[in-house]
C-alpha cells in the first residue's frame, strides 16, 4: 500500500557498485550552487552511480560519472543526452566549493544547518532546519511527506533549493522512515499531529529568525498540511498535486480516468468501477470482508477487453492475487493504518489559512479535475485560496513525453513552478504568470 500517492523523483535506475573515489565524489557534489549567470542549481543524491540535478527554472536531469572525472547529463528522466554537462568540480576536504556546469562556473552555497530530534506522542523524530546565512528574519516552511517510505532528509531537494532563494526549510523523517522511530503509517490524524510538532520544533530552532511560517505538502502531504494548519495556526499552506477527495474516491477517479484514456465506453467504465469498489472493500477490511464478491466480478470480467487497463491507485495491489495472498500481503507488508475515507473538504471549508494549490492537469495518480473544481468553488465562496493548474504535467508536477509503448517519461518541472512556491512563501501572494499555469486568484484580490 506504500504505492498510495507516491511522489518518486528517481527512476528505477540500475545500481552499479561504486569505487571509493566515485563514492567520495558523489557525496562531495551534493548541494546547492549559484552559477555565474545568477541561476541556482541543486545536485541531489540518486540511485546507483548517478546524481540528479535540478535548476530552479525547472530543467532537470540525471548525472552519470565519466572516466575523466566529468559527469554527463540526460534530459529529465529520459535516456537522451543533454547539452549541460558537469565538466569540472573542485572537491576539497569532502566539501564542494566550485563546479562548472553547462560551461558556467558556480560556487556552492553555505547554509546555517541545525540537526535535531523531537518527540511526537512518544515517538522520536529526526529533523533538520536549513536557514540562509545571516541574522535577519526569513520565512520558514516545514516540508511534509507524500506516501514515500524513504528519508526526506536524504531525498527532498527543496531543503537546499528554497534556502538558496532566501527561505528557511525544516525537513524531517516521518515516523517509520529514515532515522525516525515509530511505525510507518498513513493515518492522517497521527501524521498531522507529527507535523504540528515539527512546526513547533522549527520555530524553536529558528528563534528570532522565523518570519512567516507554513507547510508545503506534496501528494499525500496535501491531505495532511491543511489538517495540521487547522490544529495549530500558521501563515500559509502550499499543496502540490494533492486532492480534495478521499483516498477511496481517488482510486475510483483513477480507474475512471484510465478507462476514458483507453477509449472504453461508459458501460464498461461502470463495470470497472463496480470491480474497483469491491476490491476497495477487500483492502479496507484487510481481506476479512468482500473477497467472494470481488472474486466473482474478477472472474466475470477478466476476459473483457477493458480489464487489462484497470489499475487504479491501489486496486492493482490485490487484482492479481488469490485470497491467501491478499490476506498475507495486507496483514504483513501493508500492515499499517490508512485513512481511506478521510474527507478533506470540511477542513478546507473551515480553514482561514491562505493556501496555494498547484495541480497537474494530466495527473493519472491523483486526477485533478474534481479537486480543481472544488478549490475554485471555495475561492468563489471567499476563501483566500489560490489555484494553479499546469497543463501537460503529471503527478510529481513533471512534464513528460510518451514512449512508443505508451509509458510516460518525465522531462522537466514546469516553468515557474518553483518560483510560484517561493513567492507565496515569501510574500503571501503570487505574481501574474508562472509558465503556462492557469491561475485562479482569491476573489477580491490577494
Amino acid at each position: 500500500m506504500k504505492s498510495l500517492v507516491v511522489l518518486s523523483l528517481c527512476g528505477a535506475l540500475a545500481s552499479l557498485p561504486l569505487s571509493a573515489t566515485a563514492q567520495t565524489a558523489k557525496r562531495c557534489l551534493i548541494g546547492a550552487y549559484q552559477l555565474e549567470n545568477g541561476q541556482t542549481l541543486d545536485i541531489a543524491p540518486s540511485r546507483g552511480d548517478t546524481l540528479h540535478w535540478t535548476a530552479f527554472t525547472g530543467e532537470t536531469g540525471r548525472l552519470r560519472p565519466q572516466a575523466d572525472g566529468s559527469w554527463t547529463s540526460t534530459v529529465g528522466w529520459t535516456d537522451r543526452p543533454a547539452t549541460d554537462t558537469l565538466s569540472s568540480a573542485d572537491c576539497k576536504d569532502g566539501e564542494k566549493s566550485e563546479i562548472t556546469f553547462g560551461g558556467k562556473r558556480g560556487h556552492r552555497l553555505a547554509f546555517d544547518v541545525s540537526e535535531t530530534r523531537f518527540e511526537s506522542n512518544g515517538i522520536k523524530l529526526v529533523g533538520r532546519l536549513v536557514l540562509p546565512k545571516g541574522k535577519g528574519p526569513v520565512p520558514v516552511v516545514v516540508l511534509l511527506h507524500g506516501s514515500e517510505d524513504d528519508s526526506a532528509r536524504d531525498t527532498n531537494s527543496l531543503q537546499r533549493a528554497l534556502p538558496a532563494e532566501g527561505i528557511g526549510v525544516f525537513v524531517y523523517d516521518k515516523r517509520g522512515t529514515g532515522a525516525s522511530g515509530g511505525a510507518y503509517t498513513q493515518d492522517f490524524d497521527v501524521l498531522a499531529d507529527d507535523a504540528v510538532l515539527a512546526m513547533r520544533e522549527a520555530r524553536r530552532l529558528a528563534g528570532a529568525r522565523a518570519g512567516r511560517v507554513g507547510y508545503q505538502g506534496g501528494s499525500q502531504g496535501g491531505w495532511i498540511a491543511p489538517l495540521a494548519a487547522q490544529r495549530s495556526p500558521v501563515d500559509f499552506v502550499i499543496v502540490g498535486f494533492g486532492l480534495t477527495v478521499s483516498m477511496i474516491d481517488q482510486d475510483q477517479q483513477s480507474v475512471a480516468l484510465e478507462m476514458r484514456t483507453n477509449g472504453h465506453s461508459a458501460q464498461d467504465t461502470e463495470k470497472a468501477l463496480a470491480l474497483t469498489r469491491a476490491g476497495e472493500r477487500v483492502i479496507e477490511s484487510r481481506g476479512r470482508d468482500g473477497y467472494e464478491a470481488f472474486d466473482a466480478l474478477r472472474q466475470k470480467y477478466k476476459s473483457e477487453p477493458w480489464y487489462k487497463d484497470v489499475r487504479g491507485n491501489f486496486l492493482h495491489l490485490v487484482l492479481p492475487l488469490d485470497k491467501a495472498q491478499i490476506v498475507e500481503g495486507l496483514n504483513t507488508k501493508y500492515k499499517f493504518e490508512t485513512s481511506f475515507r478521510y474527507d478533506p473538504m470540511p477542513t478546507l471549508r473551515a480553514s482561514t489559512t491562505p493556501q496555494l494549490w498547484i495541480l497537474a492537469a494530466d495527473d493519472r495518480v491523483a486526477p485533478s479535475a474534481e479537486s480543481a473544481a472544488s478549490i475554485r468553488s471555495l475561492i468563489a465562496a471567499g476563501k483566500r485560496y489560490t489555484l494553479a493548474v499546469y497543463p501537460g504535467a503529471d503527478h510529481g508536477m513533471t512534464e513528460f513525453e510518451v514512449n512508443p509503448d505508451g509509458r510516460r517519461v518525465s522531462t522537466r518541472f514546469p516553468k515557474g513552478y518553483f518560483q510560484m512556491m517561493r513567492d507565496f512563501i515569501r510574500d503571501g501572494r503570487v505574481g501574474d504568470a508562472y509558465g503556462n499555469a492557469v491561475m485562479t486568484l482569491p476573489a477580491g484580490g490577494q
